[in-house]
C-alpha cells in the first residue's frame, strides 16, 4: 500500500496551512510508515507554474515549504520528500496519460473553471491540464491511496478514470497498467479564519501581519496576535449553538480545539460563563507550547539551503526508482521505441 500526496510550495506559511494540511501528512507518515506501508509527499513544483509566477519567488517558496514539512514533523528517513521539478518522469507520465485524457473531462473541472474565470482564452494550457499532471503523479507510483479534500475529489475521480480507460485501451484485465487509486478523507480539519475577520481564511496574502499566526512567530508574537486577535464583549456560552453569529468567537474556539486535539464543545465545557481576558491568555499559551519548538527549527532549517537541497535530493532519489517501472511499463503499452 502507497499514500502519495502533493502540496505547492507557497511561501508565509501560517496556522491555518499547519492545522489544514500539514499535520494530516505528520499523522498518515506516522501511521503509516509504522506497518511498512509508502509514503511519498512532494512539492507541486510543475503545477505552480500553470499560474504567474516568480522564478526566484518559486524557488525560495520550494526550500521554505520543506523547511515547514520538516520541522513540523515530516521525517525524510520515513517519508519520500521531494518536489517534482527533480522527477521528470512526472512530466513524461503527463503527457503520455494526455492521448487518453478528454477534452471533456478537463472542460468539466471545477477548478479550471474557477481560476481561469471569463478569460479561458487567455489561461495557460498548462492550467487546463493541470488535473493530467495530478493523475501521473499518482498513477506514477501505483499509489493505492491519495488524502482528498473537498476541492480535489473530482481530480482524483478524474485520475480514476484516465487509469480505467487506459487500462482498457492499452492493458489487460489480468495485467493492467496502473493500479486504480482510493480516497483518504482525512479527519476534517479545523477550518481557520483570519483572526481580524472571522468570516475571512486566514491567508497570507491578507496585509495585515496580526490576521494570522505564521509559522515563524516568536512566543512574543504569537501572545500579541492573540491578545489583539477580534472579539466580543460576551461570555463564552455552554453550546456550540451559542456561538451561532460571532464569527470570530467561533474561530477562537475552533482554534484551540484543533490544537488542543478535543472538539469545540469540550473547549466550551472547559470556559462556559469565561470572557475573553481568561480566554485568551489560555490559547496564546498552548499555541506557543506547540508552535514555539517547530518555529524554532524552521528558522534555523530554512537558512540551510545545502541540507534543504539534500533532503530534496534524497527524495527525489528513491522516487525516481519507484517511478521507472511504470514509466516503462507505459512506454512498452503505448508502443513507444526507447533506447
Amino acid at each position: 500500500m502507497r499514500i502519495v500526496s502533493g502540496i505547492q510550495p507557497t511561501g508565509n506559511l501560517h496556522l491555518g496551512n499547519y492545522l489544514g494540511a500539514i499535520r494530516n501528512w505528520v499523522r498518515m507518515q506516522d501511521e503509516w510508515t509504522a506497518q511498512g506501508h509508502d509514503c511519498l509527499f512532494f512539492l507541486a513544483d510543475l503545477h505552480a507554474i500553470s499560474m504567474p509566477h516568480d522564478p526566484a519567488g518559486l524557488r525560495a517558496n520550494t526550500r521554505e515549504m520543506v523547511a515547514a514539512l520538516v520541522s513540523c514533523g515530516i521525517d525524510p528517513d520515513k517519508s519520500i520528500l521531494f518536489n517534482q521539478a527533480q522527477v521528470p518522469a512526472h512530466a513524461e507520465m503527463q503527457w503520455l496519460l494526455n492521448g487518453t485524457a478528454r477534452m471533456g473531462w478537463l472542460n468539466r473541472m471545477t477548478q479550471w473553471k474557477d481560476k481561469a474565470g471569463k478569460n479561458r482564452e487567455g489561461a495557460s494550457v498548462a492550467l487546463f491540464t493541470y488535473p493530467v499532471l495530478q493523475a501521473a503523479d499518482v498513477l506514477l507510483y501505483q499509489a493505492t491511496h491519495v488524502p482528498v479534500g473537498e476541492d480535489q475529489k473530482q481530480h482524483l475521480e478524474l485520475a480514476r478514470d484516465v487509469a480505467q480507460k487506459f487500462n482498457n485501451d492499452f492493458g489487460s484485465e489480468d495485467a493492467p497498467v496502473f493500479t486504480l487509486p482510493d480516497p483518504i478523507i482525512p479527519p476534517e480539519a479545523a477550518r481557520i479564519m483570519s483572526l481580524r475577520d472571522g468570516s475571512a481564511k486566514m491567508s497570507k496574502s491578507d496585509p495585515s501581519d496580526m490576521s494570522r499566526i505564521n509559522l515563524t512567530d516568536d512566543a512574543d508574537a504569537i501572545m500579541q496576535k492573540v491578545k489583539k486577535a477580534k472579539t466580543d464583549p460576551e461570555p463564552l456560552p455552554a453550546t456550540i449553538e451559542g456561538l451561532e453569529g460571532r464569527a470570530e468567537a467561533r474561530n477562537l474556539v475552533g482554534i484551540f480545539a484543533a490544537m488542543a486535539g478535543v472538539t469545540p464543545a469540550e473547549v466550551l465545557v472547559q470556559f462556559e460563563g469565561k470572557g475573553f481576558g481568561a480566554f485568551k491568555p489560555a490559547l496564546g499559551e498552548l499555541l506557543v507550547e506547540t508552535l514555539s519548538p517547530m518555529a524554532t527549527r524552521y528558522r534555523e532549517l530554512r537558512e540551510d539551503i545545502e541540507a534543504l537541497d539534500a533532503i530534496l535530493c534524497k527524495g527525489a532519489l528513491k522516487a525516481r526508482d519507484l517511478a521507472a517501472p511504470t514509466l516503462a511499463r507505459t512506454y512498452e503499452a503505448l508502443g513507444l521505441v526507447r533506447g
